[in-house]
């Protein structure tokens, strides 16, 4: 359930990720399933955190003097003022006695109205900031590479836009605004975007194109060209760290399923081998959906299982214990880019990688009402409490470059 055969590969990763002067990758993560359906099923300038060794009030030259003398390293001066922010994070990377490393995670949940809005936070929750203050809500985020912007979606009247923001959510701007937006991520270049297209009307996982833009101009235009391609449906997008693949679900062999091909679309070929088309008990279509690559880009995570739109809050027909055994199908795999070592990391949806490398996945959880988000470990999973309790959520992404020391 935990990924106990990828730790070992982890490990070292995860050492070298986090050396004293290391900054952290990034990971795009926004990939979800269709936004109709998750609409109604939704499942319930950055600064380090304060060095204290008192509990008086330190200014900032004092508390970065702490910082040096508990530590005992001799880190370089502030270069400047205008450096300062990602001195502070690679400052605060270092190993303390009386502290530990957290790194950072822009969440979208609802606040006190039940509006989704976009939040900033440490991964285990503490020192929250409210990044939005939508009418109608904002959801699916996404950090850029360089760790300066957001792209997320923001519902408009009917429509889902998508828009663009400075990483503290400052200087929002549409992209798009027309129709139905969803799920962006970027390029390794922070510069473009991709995301998915749905048709007016229709279920947006099995009508869909990939689109492309570039988020300094405002060009946009269809990934894919070839007519052929698009006789298929074309979504959930994310483009591999090395910027020479592209991850999408389509349809073009039948049933929903994780492609990978050349960013124009050529050399496709389906990756994740199903056990059966058919859920063995249910008779059922297994599907694929929510790719997202690793750190490295030698792995896909995505889920598996049997679509929710069979469960009977959209059927109409009650059936407990069908739903029970739908649910039970929801799990999250990974699979080498190159089509082999497919395995299942446990129970969940909406994988993303951490920037070392391990994966995270989401279940419901009726105890503390919400989702419940997972990560795995070098030690074992853990849970990630980056939703309150009670509350709805529309995904999650890493924040590069935030790395957090927090002392208890």
């Amino acid at each position: 359930m935990s990924g106990e055969d990828r730790r070992g590969e982890s490990a070292s990763r995860h050492r070298r990720t986090w050396r004293a002067w290391s900054t952290v990758l990034p990971c795009s993560a926004e990939n979800s399933h269709n936004d109709s359906l998750r609409a109604a099923a939704e499942y319930g300038s950055s600064r380090v955190i304060q060095q204290s060794l008192t509990t008086g009030v330190w200014t900032m030259e004092a508390k970065k003097c702490a910082f040096l003398l508990t530590s005992s390293l001799a880190l370089l001066a502030l270069a400047s003022s205008a450096n300062a922010e990602e001195t502070q994070a690679t400052q605060a990377s270092i190993e303390s006695n009386s502290g530990r490393r957290l790194r950072e995670v822009v969440v979208s949940h609802t606040d006190d109205k039940g509006i989704l809005q976009l939040y900033r936070m440490n991964e285990d929750g503490s020192h929250s900031r409210q990044l939005t203050h939508s009418e109608r809500g904002c959801r699916m985020p996404a950090s850029s590479p360089d760790g300066k912007r957001l792209v997320f979606v923001q519902q408009i009247g009917h429509g889902l836009s998508l828009w663009i923001s400075d990483l503290d959510g400052k200087n929002a701007r549409a992209l798009s605004d027309d129709g139905r937006n969803l799920l962006p991520s970027w390029l390794p270049d922070s510069k473009h975007v991709v995301w998915m297209k749905p048709q007016p009307g229709q279920d947006p996982s099995r009508n869909s194109q990939i689109h492309l833009m570039n988020t300094e101009t405002g060009e946009s235009r269809r990934l894919f060209t070839d007519p052929e391609q698009l006789k298929f449906s074309n979504s959930m997008p994310v483009v591999s760290p090395q910027g020479d693949r592209i991850a999408f679900v389509s349809n073009r062999g039948g049933g929903m399923r994780i492609w990978v091909s050349d960013l124009d679309g050529s050399n496709a070929r389906a990756i994740s081998p199903v056990a059966s088309d058919l859920e063995e008990t249910l008779q059922l279509p297994m599907e694929q959906k929510v790719p997202a690559w690793s750190p490295d880009g030698k792995w896909i995570a995505h889920w598996e299982g049997v679509e929710m739109t069979h469960l009977s809050r959209f059927t109409g027909k009650q059936d407990r214990e069908r739903d029970r055994l739908i649910t039970q199908t929801w799990n999250v795999w990974i699979v080498g880019r190159d089509g082999k070592n497919k395995r299942k990391i446990g129970r969940g949806d909406d994988p993303t990688w951490s920037p070392d490398g391990f994966v995270t996945r989401a279940f419901p959880d009726p105890e503390r009402g919400g989702p419940k988000v997972m990560i795995e470990t070098k030690s074992g999973d853990k849970e990630l409490l980056i939703v309150p309790r009670k509350k709805n959520w529309g995904r999650f992404t890493w924040v590069p470059h935030s790395v957090r020391i927090r002392t208890d």
